[in-house]
């Protein structure tokens, strides 16, 4: 089947990595490997696109020219990943309705607290116009999904479960402890690992809290030592927080590539990331998926991907007392913490295995198409 593809929010290939483009790279691949095609239509990222009037003519020029490609070779269908108010897919719904073309989308979101903003209302509008004239919308959040029934009929709504693939993130042992070696960590400290991008928004702000609240380890004399990995431009203002509340305590591991990811879970006890209004966080599927249990703020998407008090701990927001009592508790019960990572690895091999997952998406979408799904 050929699919005409398109990504408003970020593009495939974006230099800065984030769980959106994580998902976005896993369904495109995924296709691939089922013997689809896929072509990219445009590299346009549409972020607040209705402010930006320096971007339309590259939207005017970008919709020419799908208009000429696809109606000398049309595809079976048209695939939007993540379509909202901030970043509405504007280019598919025109493209689809012009040349009658099945139009699907991925991760579509409805929210009407834009609609109330001066900001947000022409986001919200040409995301809500995108939303009905599709003829299939798939969610991976719970929550998405109870707002999208609101204006699309349950029988063009699916859920389909985040993934990744758990073949790629599997705990080694020797290579977690050369990691270890390689940051001079001694042999039997608990290492507590995080992850995410350095920008100024709430994940250098979760980070920050995190160093903070860990800072009450270092006064009830733990032995630990916090593994930071990631980059960006709020990176001197982390190792700053790092240096006067944990000296002595952490480590900054720089950008590390997804592939080797893998490498970096295998050296932790535990991943502990607050995750603030986290859409889902791509990174616990990850660290579970290493055997490793995770505490993090139960909120945002954090749940879907989460079992609490069975692969890790999901505690109330920004209190720190108990988020650093779970730490310890964790770091400190060695059966306790290798059980729930067990767990941890069973859970994402069972419920969030990607190839497992998107079959029925591919199902879906074959339908629609009236194609044959291969075996």
């Amino acid at each position: 089947m050929k699919i005409a593809f398109y990504a408003p929010f970020k593009p495939l290939g974006h230099k800065n990595p984030s769980g959106d483009l994580i998902i976005a790279e896993g369904i495109v691949e995924f296709l691939k490997t089922r013997g689809h095609i896929i072509e990219v239509q445009s590299t346009l990222r549409a972020r607040w696109i209705y402010f930006k009037p320096w971007a339309w003519p590259k939207l005017v020029l970008d919709c020419i020219k799908c208009l000429k490609n696809l109606h000398k070779n049309p595809p079976d269908l048209w695939l939007t990943y993540h379509s909202y108010y901030k970043a509405p897919d504007i280019i598919g719904p025109l493209v689809c309705r012009i040349l009658n073309i099945k139009y699907i989308i991925f991760q579509g979101i409805y929210s009407t607290k834009p609609k109330r903003r001066f900001k947000t209302i022409i986001g919200f509008y040409f995301n809500r116009l995108a939303l009905l004239r599709a003829d299939h919308v798939f969610t991976n959040k719970s929550s998405d999904l109870k707002n999208l029934k609101r204006v699309i009929p349950e029988d063009k709504l699916t859920y389909i479960r985040p993934g990744i693939k758990p073949c790629e993130f599997k705990k080694n042992e020797k290579l977690g402890i050369k990691q270890r070696k390689q940051w001079g960590i001694k042999p039997k400290c608990h290492v507590i690992l995080t992850a995410g991008m350095f920008r100024n928004d709430v994940k250098t702000q979760g980070l920050s809290w995190l160093i903070r609240c860990c800072a009450r380890l270092v006064h009830l004399k733990t032995d630990f030592h916090l593994v930071i990995a990631g980059a960006g431009k709020m990176e001197s203002h982390l190792k700053n927080l790092a240096k006067k509340h944990i000296h002595g305590h952490y480590t900054f591991a720089g950008k590390i590539k997804r592939e080797d990811m893998f490498k970096f879970y295998s050296s932790g006890d535990v991943f502990a990331f607050p995750g603030i209004k986290e859409s889902l966080g791509m990174v616990y599927l990850e660290a579970q998926s290493c055997s490793l249990p995770v505490i993090a703020f139960k909120n945002g998407g954090i749940p879907e991907v989460v079992k609490d008090k069975e692969t890790g701990f999901l505690l109330p927001m920004y209190e720190c007392k108990r988020f650093s009592d779970t730490l310890i508790y964790l770091l400190n019960n060695d059966v306790v913490s290798k059980q729930m990572g067990k767990d941890a690895r069973a859970y994402v091999t069972k419920q969030h295995d990607i190839e497992y997952n998107y079959l029925v998406f591919e199902k879906t979408i074959c339908t629609i198409a009236r194609q044959v799904v291969t075996k």
